[in-house]
């Protein structure tokens, strides 16, 4: 059954602000098959129980776990004709995955602008989940300064093409859009 009407959300946060727990809450409150598509890496074994807890929160309520660290935008396109929501956990783990692919500031935000543009062209719900980075000390150290500015930049241009933004902290969701 697919909603009548797309939408396209951006749920951001600090670290274990809870953003992504009230993400899924809201994914499964909505009607039709969900994915949850995940650019996370299991390059280490904390990463590998990070991922192991996330996928067994889950549960049933999901009909698909995608798996893409790159090609995000690629990716949602095809899903979204198979689902009618798809859950993306995270933007900023996919901007670490493009720094470490050795992308340019340049390549990397193209990507950001075609992620952007494409969300509300697609048929389905997408709910995109993105850590703030920029509330805290500057990072000491040039690789660091240079990901939390494309991180504030990727929020910044998903804010503006999404209908509906919410700020979490402290496990409380605030509506910003």
């Amino acid at each position: 059954m697919k909603k009548e009407k797309a939408s396209s959300i951006l749920i951001g946060g600090g670290a274990r602000s809870g953003k992504s727990s009230f993400a899924q809450k809201m994914a499964e409150e909505l009607p039709g098959r969900r994915a949850y598509l995940a650019t996370a890496q299991a390059l280490d074994q904390e990463m590998e129980k990070r991922i192991a807890r996330h996928q067994a929160d889950r549960g049933s309520a999901w009909h698909a776990t995608l798996e893409e660290p790159l090609k995000l935008t690629d990716c949602l396109q095809q899903a979204s004709t198979d689902f009618d929501i798809i859950l993306v956990d995270c933007i900023t783990l996919w901007l670490s995955n493009l720094l470490g692919h050795n992308d340019s500031d340049q390549q990397i935000l193209k990507a950001i602008d075609n992620l952007a543009d494409s969300l509300n062209l697609l048929p389905a719900t997408i709910i995109l989940v993105s850590n703030e980075v920029g509330l805290s000390l500057v990072p000491e150290h040039p690789l660091g300064r240079r990901f939390r500015d494309l991180a504030g930049l990727a929020n910044q241009r998903l804010t503006t093409a999404c209908r509906e933004v919410y700020f979490t902290i402290w496990g409380l969701p605030q509506k910003l859009k």
